[in-house]
């Protein structure tokens, strides 16, 4: 009696770890397919590149438009005095 309930339990582990590898197995290669992110995730990052990207293009501009406004702050400082 008590080796059957072992041949159960080992047959039964034996198909468990089984049907755990193929998960595995399947999600490996759908993570290889699809390069691991989603297509929302795709077009999110995507999104988020360009925003970075125009920001730091405008960058250089908006560093001029604060030297223009200093500029404009000293010399009117210099014409209060």
């Amino acid at each position: 009696m008590c080796s059957v309930f072992i041949a159960i339990i080992t047959i039964g582990g034996s198909i468990l770890a089984l049907v755990i590898l193929g998960i595995i197995i399947i999600g490996i290669i759908r993570a290889a397919k699809t390069g691991g992110l989603s297509k929302i995730e795709k077009d999110s990052r995507a999104e988020e590149t360009r925003m970075i990207q125009d920001i730091y293009n405008a960058l250089p501009k908006m560093e001029e438009r604060i030297e223009a406004l200093e500029t404009i702050l000293i010399e009117r400082g210099h014409q209060n005095r």
